[in-house]
């Protein structure tokens, strides 16, 4: 808990979450909102928070988040990642809790493209013999 600033980064579909995690009171910060703001629901808060709760980091750390793209949960998964790999760089001890979880892993699942001729990515247009 020596370091000062530690700045990670965190993807999860087309969102990305920057964190700047400093010491401090716990106070997170997502775009000049606080948490509550931001995420609204209980579910978002919880998996964004997820990593430090696993670690019992909750109140210890202060978080300012730029947060872009994608949608709500995409975007509380890109922080919880973001999060995670932070508390990896300043204690390697939650490694070991975090991994297990599965909170350490980048979900690199995206929407598949449209393909041309179809009317989605994978269905067709229905097939006329005559």
């Amino acid at each position: 808990m020596s370091m000062e600033v530690v700045n990670t980064l965190g993807r999860r579909k087309a969102a990305v979450a920057r964190i700047y995690m400093t010491p401090g009171k716990g106070e997170i910060v997502i775009n000049n909102k606080p948490l509550e703001v931001y995420f609204t629901t209980g579910v978002l808060q919880y998996t964004a928070t997820q990593a430090l709760l696993l670690t019992n980091q909750l109140g210890k750390f202060d978080i300012k988040v730029n947060l872009d793209g994608g949608g709500v949960k995409g975007q509380a998964e890109a922080l919880r990642l973001a999060i995670s790999r932070a508390l990896c760089e300043i204690d390697a001890e939650n490694r070991s809790v975090l991994k297990a979880n599965g909170l350490l892993t980048r979900d690199s699942r995206v929407v598949e493209r449209k393909k041309p001729g179809q009317p989605k990515a994978r269905k067709r247009f229905q097939f006329s013999k005559r």
